[in-house]
Formats: structure tokens, sequence, C-alpha cells
């Protein structure tokens, strides 16, 4: 009945998730309010670690990616789940080393990052600074030298595969933002360069071809292209790369016709090119790092609103506006992304009317969706959208200075705080 296993219905009718009546959570904190429930992030977190271990035998680690969802409640579950994280930014390294993660066990991604950022990383002792241009590669070596560090980097590649998904997600192609490219000699060069260096190390190489991907061909391919490239470096420069990061972008069910394949399934089929891919090349199999964000996050979460109107323009359609929006979900007007919703305190009725949920913000295109299955909506009912755990909450904004909701994490048929409500002295809190 809903994307999520999480979800149900009790005996009132109403919507729960994690055994917790949503209508009470939305009375106990208000809206619009993220809930998150910590079973599903960690039996996700259980799932790809097993499959790792298993099918590259112990030589692998999975990697959170945390700009799908961060906070410091959810880096103490991702360390707690024995994973490691992905960054991009101070702002998630800084959340990850109060939170007392493990920094050896953190990537440092981003196509621009900051001296500030690169001093921070090499302060903090991060694992593997992933290197997305020369002039950054120019930079971290005269900054390590000036620290007297020497950091594990790695080179993120752009293996020149289609991932089948939005234009806006695709990363693996030529023609990117980010990393270097193959079918130039830029990737062979900046490898070149970098075996020069007297202060950093060349631990491995990255690779990310997109987002909410449901072919698992495309990954077999990349995964084929970077060890190709790695049997290059060791036969033409004498050196054999250690560590290959495959990336993420795992689809996973925002609507009932999506169709995403079970992570198992991935690591199965890439393990296998791998191991015969490294067989045929005369390669010992790189130590594997993965780094899902969506796939741990995203159907661990829902966002509960109230409805504030019900507008019908009849012969054209009906719109039903609740207390949020572009500000807290900002997918739609991004991606056009498709959601499953639900009235919360009426779940256990027919969807009987397709709408068009709107947001309170002033922009005609503030919406969480159009045409959606929805039972009868009315002024002061809950509405929950489903599976919108990853990229919500972190891309959230302040936009016609609206406050970011809370975040509360259920577990075991309790709630708790995890992010604070902002408030109106929050939004202000830096106007001078």
């Amino acid at each position: 009945m809903f994307v999520s296993n999480n979800l149900d219905i009790n005996e009132k009718g109403n919507l729960t998730i994690g055994g917790i009546d949503t209508t009470e959570l939305a009375a106990e904190y208000g809206t619009p309010l993220y809930v998150m429930d910590e079973a599903v992030i960690r039996e996700s977190c259980q799932r790809f670690k097993n499959s790792i271990d298993k099918y590259y035998g112990g030589q692998g680690r999975v990697c959170y990616a945390s700009k799908a969802f961060s906070c410091m409640e959810m880096c103490r579950v991702i360390a707690d789940e024995g994973l490691g994280l992905e960054v991009v930014s101070a702002g998630e390294m800084y959340t990850a080393m109060k939170a007392g993660f493990p920094m050896e066990k953190i990537g440092f991604q981003g196509n621009n990052k900051t001296d500030e950022e690169l001093e921070l990383a090499l302060e903090f002792g991060v694992g593997n600074i992933v290197v997305d241009n020369i002039s950054e590669l120019d930079r971290l070596e005269k900054l390590a030298a000036e620290k007297g560090k020497r950091p594990h980097i790695m080179f993120r590649i752009k293996p020149g595969i289609d991932a089948h998904t939005h234009a806006f997600i695709k990363t693996g192609q030529i023609d990117s933002k980010f990393g270097f490219a193959l079918e130039t000699g830029e990737a062979f060069d900046a490898v070149k360069r970098a075996l020069s260096c007297k202060n950093v190390e060349l631990a491995g190489l990255h690779c990310h071809i997109g987002s909410q991907i449901f072919d698992i061909t495309p990954l077999e391919e990349a995964a084929e292209v970077m060890l190709g490239f790695i049997a290059k470096i060791k036969n033409e420069l004498g050196y054999e790369v250690k560590g290959l990061n495959l990336g993420g972008g795992f689809g996973i069910k925002y609507v009932n016709s999506d169709d995403p394949k079970p992570f198992e399934m991935y690591m199965e089929r890439v393990s296998a090119v791998v191991k015969s891919k490294c067989s045929e090349l005369g390669l010992s199999q790189p130590f594997i790092y993965l780094e899902p964000g969506r796939s741990i996050a995203a159907s661990a979460g829902i966002t509960l609103y109230t409805v504030g109107a019900r507008k019908v323009i009849p012969n054209i359609r009906t719109y039903i506006s609740v207390d949020g929006g572009m500000a807290d979900n900002p997918r739609y007007i991004l991606y056009q992304s498709e959601y499953d919703a639900v009235v919360a305190n009426k779940a256990s009725e027919e969807r009987s009317e397709k709408v068009t949920i709107a947001g309170k913000c002033c922009e005609s295109g503030d919406l969480i969706g159009e045409n959606m299955p929805l039972q009868h909506a009315e002024a002061g009912d809950i509405l929950a959208v489903c599976a919108t755990g990853a990229y919500n909450y972190s891309m959230s904004s302040n936009y016609n200075r609206l406050c970011k909701p809370a975040v509360v994490f259920v577990k075991d048929g309790k709630s708790r705080i995890a992010v604070k409500r902002e408030t109106l002295d929050d939004i202000i809190r830096n106007d001078i």
C-alpha cells in the first residue's frame, strides 16, 4: 500500500511510522516536521555492510554520503553501524567531528574545495581527500608541506558512462563539473603529477556516475572502465592503485511505479565484474568503497504538514495547500521529483481524488507534486509525504524567511528531537 514498509495504519485509521501514530507526532512537535525511522536507517546500513563484506571478502567499506541527510545524531547512528562517511564541505566535516565520528573513515569530496576546507581536513586527519582538479592537487601539496602532513588522496574520474537518470544528477559523463576526464588524457596526466608529489599519497581512484539509478548495467560498465584505467597506470607507470571508490546513486522507491533493484543484487553483479576484470588484467583486487546516501536515508523519512486550504478550480485542478513546501522540499521545483502522499488522519480511506499539493511560498512553482492520488483533504488535516529522508532537510532553506522544521527520530515506539525547530530569533541571528 505504501512505498516504504515502515508505514502502516493503526486501529484509528491513522498513518503510523515505526509503530507511532503520525497525528500524535504532529500534535506533539508541530508541523512541518521531518520524521526519521532509526530502525530503517540501521537496517539499510546493515544490509549494505553485510553485502559488501560478503561479495568483496571483507575488502571494502560502505561510506554514507552525508549530503543526503546530515546532523550529529545521524553521524552517531552511522558510526555505530560501522560505516564510513563521505562529506563535501567544512560544515559536514565539522558536524561529523563534533558527533565524535572517526575521522580516518571519512572521505572529503567536492569540486571546489577552499584552502580553509583543505586545512581543516588536514587538521582533522580525514582518511581520504578526493581531489577533483589539478589546481586542488597543487594547493593541497603546498598546504600539506606547510603543515608537515602527507594525506591520502583519491582522484575523481569521469568514466564517460551515461547513468540514464535526470540530467541534473548525471555526473559521470565528460561534460560534468566533477572530476578528471579519461578521454582527453587529463586523468592520466593527473596521476603522473600526483606520483611526483612529495606531500600527498595517491591511495585510490573515485567515480560516481549519477543518482537515482535503477539500471545496474551502467554501474558495471563504470567498474570495468575504472579497472581498465588502473591497469593502464600499472602498466605504464609501474604503480598499482590500491583503492577504488565506485560511488553510489542507487535508486529508491518514491512512487509505486518505481522498481529499484535490491542493494544485494547490485553488489553481487558489480563484484563479479570487479573480480573477473582484475583477473583478466592481472590486477590485485583493490579495496572497494561505496557511498550510498539516498538509499540509506530516503525511505526512512516522511514529512508531516498541516493542510491550510483547499482550492477547487472547476475543470482544471484542486489545490491542497500545506504549511511547508519548497523551503523544506525543493526537489519538485528542481527535478520534478515524484512523491507518494497520504492524509495521515484518513489513511484507511480511499484515495478518491487527484490533487496538486501546494506550498506556502510566494512562488507559483512551489509545489510538492501534481495529479497526486489523495484522500479527500480539508483544512486541519495532517498530510504525510513519504520517502523524504534524503535531500529534504539537507536542501531546505529559509526562503520567505520561513523557519526550518524540526527533525524527530523514532525508535522502539518512542520519539526524540534530533534537530530543533528554528525560531524567529534564529532567522535574524546573524542580522546586523
